[in-house]
């Protein structure tokens, strides 16, 4: 899956590299989460454009998105089957712009975060599913969530399943829905081939989503990992008072 990921290439790098039409300036982001307002890139009146959405597909048929699971990712192998995407898929496909995310690894009990990456250092283009879902009083929100697959042999040692990144060359394939053909982006929905991406241990500071700086990104020293991983201080037991020896008056005190 993905739930957190980081956003920090200059916004000129990211615009020449996705070929938007807007000049957004946005600063560096290193803890995005879930429901906040993210970048995203559509095909619109055949140019490409720059949008922020809010991170957590709401369905058009929803009636109140209080009651509605939160949708942050959306699963390659049942995305044409399901009802809150299979519309997304024939018709609204994005890319969202990133230089990494976050996974958590389950280590007896205990949850270590890593920093994932591309090994060569390149941006990355998530394969995302947008929808508007249009309130009663005539309210308008536009949503986005990330299409996910099962990770390849190395990235399956942190978790089972990965964003879909899409390659620069197979942008305007994704996103063009004109043709309301599926079939032909499916086998694009895919995890990173083995070795595309590097990852290391971070500080469990980026738990906290209101944490946002570039510290949460470095890796951890030995020291700090043994720091981290040391098994928490016993408890002492509450010393007992000595006891007293009844002199027969009655009370002790």
């Amino acid at each position: 899956m993905c739930g957190r990921f980081v956003i920090t290439s200059p916004p000129a790098a990211l615009r020449q590299i996705f070929g938007y039409i807007e000049q957004p300036n946005f600063p560096p982001r290193y803890n995005v989460a879930p429901t906040q307002p993210i970048p995203v890139v559509i095909l619109d009146n055949g140019g490409r454009h720059f949008q922020l959405m809010r991170w957590g597909l709401i369905p058009s048929w929803v009636k109140d998105p209080r009651t509605f699971s939160l949708l942050i990712n959306a699963r390659s192998e049942t995305v044409r089957e399901k009802p809150a995407f299979k519309n997304a898929l024939l018709r609204r496909r994005a890319l969202i712009p990133a230089d990494g995310y976050y996974e958590w690894q389950d280590a007896g009990g205990r949850k270590r975060p890593f920093f994932i990456h591309r090994r060569d250092g390149h941006p990355i283009a998530f394969a995302a599913l947008t929808e508007t879902w249009m309130g009663p009083n005539g309210e308008e929100q536009d949503t986005v969530a990330i299409v996910t697959a099962p990770a390849s042999r190395d990235l399956a040692s942190l978790h089972p399943r990965v964003p879909v990144t899409i390659a620069p060359d197979a942008f305007e394939r994704w996103l063009d829905c004109r043709a309301n053909d599926v079939d032909a982006v499916m086998p694009m929905l895919k995890g990173p081939e083995i070795g595309e991406f590097a990852w290391h241990r971070v500080t469990t500071r980026v738990n906290g989503f209101a944490n946002d700086d570039a510290q949460l990104t470095l890796p951890m020293t030995a020291d700090e990992i043994a720091a981290e991983d040391a098994p928490p201080p016993k408890k002492q037991a509450p010393r007992k008072a000595p006891a007293r020896e009844d002199d027969g008056q009655g009370s002790l005190f």
